[in-house]
């Protein structure tokens, strides 16, 4: 992996981490389109440049995360983010099996975006309008939503999440942003076990060049993730997600092609 390769990937990860459209299936189709070597390095890069994109939240919406006198705000995410956490543990090979099917991938976000066409349609009349007023049962079904994404790799975890606000009666608006809350501890679980992993397996590719690269990735996430959550939020609010349906069943169309023509090695 080279500077521009990390600068490219860090740039999709952070438009893509936090829209309904599964950065995972962006990635594996930029990496596959660049050349990029699968290396234990180009799997750690695209892993923990998740940490960027974390930070842009926990600056977008500070005063939520410093705002240590509102208790039930911490607890809603942990309960929200249990689910995932459980699962995640427990079905890591099949998770990693799936991870290495691009085919697998694909179809799911072929799917996926079918069902964004409808999704509008599906929850009208919401009555949660902000991130107060979420129960931590309805927390709690929002993270099992979450575990769909991790359990099908491809589904996006943007979209289950906001899915499932919208199911326990949530605005467009205020799933997205609880689901952009949820990614912090979620992501930033993800990083450290990464990270952790790494160290305890690769040592070898944690030198101060590759660091650099990380830090580098991260830079690039964390700006690229604030302008696109806002822009998010903005398209969100006024359009829906139909239009995300429509270019995540062009998206899936093209990877499962270039798989089944041998246009690419994913």
């Amino acid at each position: 992996m080279n500077l521009l390769h990390a600068i490219v990937l860090a740039i999709v990860e952070g438009l893509t981490e936090f829209l309904p459209v599964s950065s995972t299936g962006h990635m594996a189709l930029v990496s596959a389109f660049f050349g990029i070597e699968k290396s234990d390095f180009t799997k750690l890069f695209i892993e923990n440049i998740q940490f960027g994109t974390i930070i842009s939240v926990i600056v977008l919406y500070w005063r939520k995360f410093f705002d240590f006198k509102k208790l039930q705000f911490y607890i809603k995410l942990l309960v929200a983010f249990l689910p995932a956490a459980v699962f995640g543990v427990i079905f890591k090979k099949h998770i990693d099996e799936l991870i290495g099917s691009p085919l697998f991938i694909a179809i799911v976000m072929f799917l996926g975006g079918i069902v964004l066409l409808f999704v509008d349609n599906w929850f009208k009349n919401p009555q949660i309008y902000s991130e107060e007023k979420i129960t931590y049962k309805k927390s709690f079904f929002i993270g099992l939503f979450q575990v769909l994404a991790v359990l099908f790799p491809g589904l996006s975890r943007s979209a289950a999440t906001i899915i499932g606000g919208m199911q326990q009666k949530l605005t467009r608006t205020a799933a997205a942003e609880f689901s952009f809350f949820l990614a912090v501890p979620t992501l930033a679980g993800a990083f450290a076990k990464s990270l952790w992993d790494a160290y305890k397996e690769t040592p070898e590719i944690l030198t101060s060049h590759n660091i650099s690269i990380l830090a580098l990735g991260n830079l690039v996430g964390f700006i690229v993730a604030i302008i696109a959550i806002k822009a998010f939020i903005s398209f969100l609010t006024k359009h829906g997600f139909r239009l995300f349906g429509y270019y995540r069943i062009v998206v899936g169309f093209i990877i499962i092609a270039c798989l089944l023509w041998g246009k690419f090695n994913f």
